[in-house]
């Protein structure tokens, strides 16, 4: 990951910009070590006028422009111009930075932007070049995320109408396993009430489920049984007209998600087909067509993104936090990290845990040791970033034979090739020990 101190540009200038909602203020300081401060309009004019006006100030060359955001309206507007090279601190730093140089808590704009300058000239090795990745993995990351964004609605919209079937019409969440289907909504389109459902002929409710491929035979006849003893729940007008009106908006609101989740679906299908790294993904175990364009996303195509794979484990939220003082420690996970990789590469982990392999085996011995589902997922992803960040930084294939064998070699026995397809037979004991609050290999015994 390239920092401030890193880059090799020779800046004619030095921004730390304050970024808001209608205008940004800055503070500039010159090769000569001159300083000046103001104000930028957020449009799309002024950006584009302040950016020319530097251009001709220093001749072309290169500025360096340091603010909090690393995503948005504003960053997509400045990184439009070649000279104008952006500069990301994380704001968590940059406030206790505050606090460090006004103990007081005082605070404001123009300040703030004379806060980020001196941080960026005295700090440059904790401010992170923002270095676009290609075109396919943007696109991935903005897709993917927003697909989940959209996910999230879906289910509090399903929340929304469960809360009020339960109060109106309790009967449809018996009848039917997920009131999120278009066949529940369908269904409540045309009788929203059990009053009105109540007066439908047997055989037309019948063609009804028939033509939204609901045909199991005994289930459809017990619907109907019950049909005919069901009581309404409540006769109370003022709570009926409410819970009409939210049950019709709800079902349009899940329809229209289920519409625009099934476009998402098709736009990240037809980038992930033509990305360059497919062929990595497509080898990780338990991944799927749903995780794939997730992992990739996640990883980006910069090789020199990350140093190592700990730097990969910290940056994606799965390396665990240690703090100790004197005879105290804590371990806990870590925070201050993107919640959607996070969520990402937990998952992928739970995946794989459910096939055989040594993904499986070091979820049980975790498991065995008391650890929680959660906590030996955890545990299974830090190891799988280990592995993932190998593959990835030598564009080669995962490979559980080729693993096993590594391990083997690292313990120094020289054992012979296992079969992936059948881990139980011919591995040897793997003896582990607690690292960081995970556990890790230290040497096979027969």
């Amino acid at each position: 990951m390239t920092d401030l101190k890193e880059h090799a540009q020779s800046f004619a200038a030095y921004i730390g910009l304050d970024w808001a909602d209608k205008k940004h203020n800055w503070t500039m300081q010159t090769a000569d070590g001159q300083r000046s401060r103001g104000e930028l309009l957020h449009t799309p004019e002024a950006i584009d006028a302040w950016a020319a006006e530097l251009a001709q100030r220093f001749g072309g060359r290169p500025v360096a422009i340091t603010l909090e955001q690393a995503r948005g309206a504003l960053i997509a507007m400045l990184s439009k111009y070649g000279h104008l090279h952006l500069f990301i601190v994380d704001p968590s730093r940059l406030n206790y930075y505050r606090k460090s140089v006004s103990p007081s808590g005082a605070k404001s704009d123009p300040v703030d932007g004379d806060l980020i300058l001196d941080f960026q000239r005295k700090h440059p090795e904790l401010v992170r070049c923002l270095a676009p990745d290609t075109v396919e993995t943007r696109s991935l990351q903005f897709l993917t995320e927003q697909r989940r964004a959209l996910v999230n609605q879906h289910t509090r919209y399903v929340q929304v109408l469960t809360h009020w079937l339960k109060q109106v019409f309790p009967q449809i969440l018996e009848w039917f396993d997920d009131v999120s289907t278009p066949l529940v909504g369908d269904l409540l389109k045309r009788w929203p009430d059990l009053v009105k459902l109540k007066k439908v002929r047997p055989e037309t409710l019948l063609q009804f489920l028939h033509d939204h491929n609901c045909r199991s035979v005994e289930r459809n006849q017990q619907r109907l049984k019950e049909l005919r003893t069901a009581v309404a729940a409540t006769h109370d007008t003022a709570l009926l007209k409410t819970a009409n009106l939210m049950i019709a908006t709800t079902i349009e609101m899940l329809a229209t998600l289920r519409t625009s989740i099934e476009q998402f679906d098709d736009q990240i299908h037809a980038v992930y087909e033509t990305h360059p790294d497919r062929f990595l993904m497509e080898s990780l175990p338990g991944a799927g067509k749903a995780l794939e364009p997730r992992l990739i996303a996640a990883m980006g195509t910069d090789r020199g993104r990350f140093r190592s794979a700990a730097d990969m484990a910290c940056c994606f939220g799965i390396a665990p936090v240690t703090e100790s003082s004197g005879n105290s420690r804590w371990v806990h996970w870590r925070w201050q990290c993107s919640k959607f990789i996070r969520q990402t590469f937990h998952e992928w982990a739970a995946c794989t845990v459910r096939k055989d392999g040594w993904a499986r085996d070091h979820y049980e011995r975790q498991r065995a040791k008391g650890k929680g589902h959660h906590a030996a997922v955890r545990s299974v992803a830090f190891k799988w970033i280990r592995i993932l960040y190998r593959c990835w930084r030598d564009r080669v294939p995962y490979s559980e034979q080729r693993y096993l064998e590594a391990l083997t070699r690292a313990a120094g026995k020289g054992k012979p090739a296992v079969n992936a397809a059948e881990p139980s037979v011919g591995l040897p004991s793997v003896q582990w020990k607690n690292c960081g609050g995970f556990s890790k290999p230290t040497k096979l015994s027969s």
